[in-house]
């Protein structure tokens, strides 16, 4: 009798072995998966970052330098040109349409106009301070956003538009990216996120991070 029932007990562990070892190599593939989604989206994110930083930057230096893009050579801002005057002057649409013809080319409006530029390009493609890039950034997309004003099927002029969308365009593509990168810490990696977050007014001032 005993002999009948050590086979019985010798089946039963080693199939509930397998049950624990069958488990536990699932469990590990589904961890494995999981970290290897978070890696890849983590650098998804910082890509997104870089690009989107890469655009801000660059449009500072073009129209600081004049490199014959956007801005023409000889007409960059240290040339005497004027870094909102051509685009602020040109608003036709929207209701603030005379308050963006008084604030092109003035003094102030150059230098927040491109400090923001720089400063929001520098932190994204450095990756710290996106907060306060998210900030910085939407509220100039707005601004932007007024200035070309999307609703618009008419100019003051009477003439076509030819806006492609009654509200959706890249400036709040723009701006929805910017909080979006704020908000999952992309400079975490390809970045100095994470020193950035280690420094004492950081760690004491979340806005900052």
């Amino acid at each position: 009798m005993a002999m009948h029932e050590h086979p019985h007990r010798s089946a039963g562990f080693r199939l509930s072995s397998f049950r624990r070892d069958r488990a536990s190599s699932t469990s590990e593939s589904v961890e494995s998966a999981r970290s290897d989604t978070a890696i890849a989206r983590a650098y998804v994110f910082a890509s997104l970052r870089l690009l989107t930083g890469f655009v801000f930057l660059w449009a500072f230096l073009d129209k600081t330098f004049g490199f014959g893009y956007a801005t023409p050579s000889g007409k960059g801002w240290i040339d005497g040109g004027s870094p909102t005057k051509g685009f602020l002057s040109g608003v036709a649409a929207g209701p603030m349409e005379s308050t963006f013809h008084s604030w092109a080319g003035a003094t102030w409006a150059d230098w927040l106009f491109m400090a923001g530029l720089l400063g929001i390009g520098l932190a994204l493609v450095g990756g710290f301070a996106l907060r306060l890039a998210a900030v910085a950034g939407t509220a100039m997309m707005a601004l932007m956003w007024v200035a070309e004003w999307p609703p618009a099927k008419h100019l003051s002029d009477g003439s076509a538009s030819m806006s492609s969308n009654p509200f959706a365009d890249y400036h709040l593509v723009y701006a929805v990216v910017l909080i979006a990168l704020a908000l999952v810490a992309a400079g975490d990696t390809l970045g100095v996120g994470k020193l950035w977050a280690k420094l004492p007014i950081v760690r004491d001032n979340g806005w900052l991070r």
